[in-house]
């Protein structure tokens, strides 16, 4: 099978078991390359992020860890991936993801680095700033909720709601070639209360009282 006809039957099975709403899809860009940042907490975020766009020039940065997971690996290989050393600053992922960038492409990933077992925000990791600044793109945000409750729904004979909820693309402000530390944190800080703010309340966790997510939240 190729990636449009795994894709095919992917999106026809999650439409058995899901209600799937992609919220302010309209404000992406529909051509040329850009970085999807999201919360994650889930193993399923991924499929579902594809399964959103009908673009194929999509591809994921995810952690080695999944390729375990038997039907992820298959999934994620067939579609798209970039499989990341969460562990260490893994540089050759790096390098791929800024290639498939350059090349037009649209780059998913999720900041925190690994999933949120509470379904909150976690402080997130600086790679997501790395990539944007090195790759010179817009950076879309992204919120998804529903894809840690499906098997509970599913258990209850319910369709899962699985919701993603897209924001307006930004640049990162130019980096400090003098202070390259603290516009890492500040850039990082922008990239996760973006992604807050499209999240309900319960999901902001560590940015729940961030200065920047309220500015944000009041249209600033």
């Amino acid at each position: 099978m190729n990636k449009k006809q795994v894709i095919g039957v992917v999106r026809h099975l999650a439409k058995l078991i899901a209600h799937m709403d992609a919220i302010d899809y309209d404000k992406i860009p529909q051509e040329d390359n850009f970085l999807l940042t999201t919360n994650h907490t889930s193993r399923l975020d991924s499929p579902f992020l594809m399964l959103s766009t009908p673009r194929d020039d999509f591809v994921a940065v995810v952690t080695r860890k999944y390729r375990k997971k038997i039907f992820f690996k298959w999934f994620l290989e067939k579609v798209g991936v970039i499989w990341m050393n969460r562990e260490e600053t893994d540089f050759s992922a790096l390098r791929e993801a800024i290639s498939y960038l350059r090349k037009g492409w649209i780059v998913g990933i999720a900041p925190e680095g690994t999933r949120s077992g509470e379904q909150k925000l976690m402080q997130g990791k600086a790679g997501a700033a790395v990539l944007a600044e090195r790759a010179n793109v817009l950076i879309v945000p992204v919120g998804i909720t529903g894809p840690a409750d499906m098997m509970s729904d599913l258990l209850h004979f319910k369709k899962a709601k699985i919701e993603v909820r897209f924001g307006e693309p930004y640049r990162l402000p130019k980096i400090d070639v003098n202070d390259r530390k603290n516009w890492l944190i500040r850039s990082t800080d922008e990239i996760m209360c973006r992604i807050a703010a499209l999240l309900p309340e319960s999901y902001r966790g560590y940015y729940a009282d961030h200065p920047r997510l309220k500015e944000l939240l009041a249209g600033k």
